[in-house]
């Protein structure tokens, strides 16, 4: 019997890989599977583009979240429903510290929570702060 497609993202198992990249636009979603060194169009609805391939014979995806947390909440939650398990965003976001001009490469370590979407799932007290493993 085939798996349940998610509702928004619409892929099932099998669908994405462990790792996965997360644009918040969906025209960066093909920029991105270029790089890999194979990969195709899984699924497209609405703000959810997502293409699987691989990089160095490692299995990877990349799904576009659309605009926000609730927007990005939906994704991860079913992405991994059909198995992701590293989500890494890429892509641009605002930032706090004025030193840092428009344009710069940053990879954050934290972030502040002020949104209206991660206190759903955790106290606000709870830190974002990201696994450097990754």
């Amino acid at each position: 019997m085939m798996e349940e497609v998610q509702h928004h993202i619409r892929c099932r198992k099998g669908d994405v890989a462990r790792y996965v990249l997360l644009p918040g636009d969906p025209a960066r979603v093909k920029i991105i599977a270029e790089f890999f060194d194979e990969s195709w169009k899984v699924a497209e609805n609405r703000e959810y583009i997502t293409y699987t391939g691989k990089v160095d014979g490692i299995p990877i995806s990349v799904t576009s979240t659309g605009i926000g947390c609730p927007a990005a909440t939906i994704a991860a939650e079913e992405l991994i429903n059909v198995g992701a398990e590293v989500l890494i965003r890429v892509g641009t976001s605002g930032g706090i510290d004025p030193s840092i001009r428009g344009s710069e490469i940053v990879v954050a370590q934290a972030a502040v929570r002020s949104d209206g979407a991660t206190k759903e799932y955790i106290t606000i007290e709870y830190p974002a702060v990201a696994d450097i493993d990754v």
